[in-house]
């Protein structure tokens, strides 16, 4: 992909606004941009209060592995599921959202369907739970996880 003067600048502007931790990075959508956090830096800014976590697997497999420590368990396949992203950064002061699915797949897709639906701002998680060519993921980094119980 071409960098052109568009994304340079929206680099640079997301780069003020969003501050460290943070790599720019086209969706699929030339009109829209997203970011990427990896696991760590994902959870203590969680922890921290400077983004809304949602953790976007099913039941399911929060059950299996648990749920990132400071995540908040949201499943993609909600009808409604949209809205309830939306619900949630509402309640937390319109913080910027944070995606993390097992492998980086489905929050990359969501991330784009969310960033259509004029909600944002929103950080997709590649490397996930489980690990992806991102890196290792949230288990392997040995980050806290809470026990999901429905």
């Amino acid at each position: 992909m071409n960098i052109t003067r568009r994304h340079m600048m929206i680099g640079l502007a997301g780069a003020g606004v969003l501050g460290a931790g943070y790599t720019l990075a086209p969706t699929r959508s030339s009109a829209a941009e997203s970011t990427f956090l990896d696991p760590a830096e994902a959870h203590k800014q969680a922890l921290s209060g400077d983004i809304l976590l949602i953790d976007i697997r099913r039941p399911d497999e929060w059950k299996r592995t648990g749920v990132g420590q400071g995540a908040i368990p949201i499943d993609m396949r909600r009808p409604d599921f949209i809205q309830a992203v939306s619900a949630a950064q509402t309640e937390r002061g319109g913080l910027p959202v944070a995606l993390i699915c097992a492998r980086g797949v489905r929050s990359r897709r969501m991330t784009f369907a969310l960033v259509q639906a004029n909600v944002g701002p929103i950080i997709d998680i590649p490397e996930g739970m489980l690990g992806s060519r991102a890196g290792p993921g949230w288990l392997q980094r040995k980050l806290p996880v809470t026990a999901w119980t429905g």
